[in-house]
């Protein structure tokens, strides 16, 4: 059946400029960390993949790895490129990254040269596209000079391979460096990607958003939901089938009784909102104007709508801020 995108779809979305550059992202854009390996079925992918961009989500976040196993999130979402939106190419901005384990050596990880040209043709050529729009630096490596890391991104925009470049799990204090870095060279630092929730909260004790403000730089986080914890999905216990049994990013250890008196405070206050946990938690990463977007997963189409569905709640107010505050620091 051939896909036609709803010709509403830009109407309602909220798209955010990324720093000081002339790219705008969706508030709200969809990484394909977990569901669309190999494990989920394809035409489940892609009801979720064409809901996403009806809904105005122009930003799919991918990397090397994403999967399981690693590289299959690239295959089957070129694979819905291929046969749904290779029209509207360039209504779209796709990401990928290289930094972690993807091949055996001494030249498959971290932050070469070599590795990360190496991985994003390899990238490319799952996906089946000439360039990538962002390509990331997926964590910081302790080896290699930082200035051989920002040099082989600086290349890369300079081949024509990617537009823009990124950095992710950056400190504060390493991003400053390649971003100044990168400046020199003459490909500015897009985006910074680094976890960032309600629970979760580095970023503002290592001033994160300021130093990306300073240099120029966007902010999108990964994880605004916790894994799953901010979400209604454990407010009465461990479902079957849960990432949460299976996840070595998550265990059931997260679920102890200090945690889940936090959520169910945060609950009802989404309630007070008209608003499910979920909503509310994105609501909150989002309130700073300097986070560029959030990057949010999702195993069906109803999740994805629950979750976009955020943007229409209520601004926040002081008093709902200082009780999220109360509830997440004090309990």
């Amino acid at each position: 059946m051939t896909y036609t995108p709803d010709s509403a779809r830009y109407d309602s979305m909220t798209y955010r400029r990324a720093g000081r550059s002339g790219l705008k992202l969706p508030a709200i854009s969809l990484g394909l960390w977990h569901n669309f390996g190999d494990t989920r079925g394809l035409s489940t992918q892609r009801e979720i993949v064409r809901r996403a961009f009806d809904l105005g989500v122009t930003h799919f976040d991918l990397a090397n790895n994403y999967g399981p196993p690693p590289g299959s999130a690239e295959s089957n979402f070129g694979r819905l490129l291929s046969s749904d939106l290779a029209p509207y190419r360039d209504e779209l901005v796709i990401s990928t990254k290289a930094g972690y384990t993807m091949w055996d050596g001494p030249y498959g990880d971290w932050g070469s040269r070599k590795y990360l040209v190496s991985s994003l043709d390899q990238s490319l050529t799952r996906l089946g596209l000439d360039y990538v729009d962002i390509f990331y630096h997926h964590r910081p490596d302790p080896e290699t000079p930082l200035f051989e890391t920002a040099s082989a991104l600086d290349a890369i925009v300079r081949s024509g391979k990617a537009l823009y470049v990124g950095i992710s799990n950056y400190k504060s204090e390493q991003a400053a460096e390649i971003a100044r870095i990168l400046r020199e060279l003459g490909t500015p630092l897009l985006i910074h990607q680094p976890s960032y929730s309600i629970l979760n909260r580095w970023i503002e004790h290592d001033h994160l958003l300021d130093t990306l403000e300073e240099a120029g730089a966007g902010c999108i986080a990964f994880s605004p939901l916790q894994q799953g914890l901010l979400t209604d999905r454990y407010l009465t216990g461990i479902p079957d089938g849960s990432r949460i049994r299976t996840s070595v990013f998550l265990n059931e250890s997260a679920l102890d009784n200090k945690t889940m008196e936090r959520l169910h405070a945060l609950n009802d206050i989404a309630k007070r909102r008209g608003q499910s946990l979920a909503q509310l938690a994105l609501s909150w990463a989002l309130r700073d104007p300097r986070m560029t977007s959030l990057i949010i997963g999702a195993s069906s189409v109803g999740q994805l709508e629950n979750n976009i569905a955020a943007l229409n709640g209520p601004e926040l107010t002081a008093e709902e801020l200082d009780d999220i505050d109360g509830t997440v620091i004090e309990l």
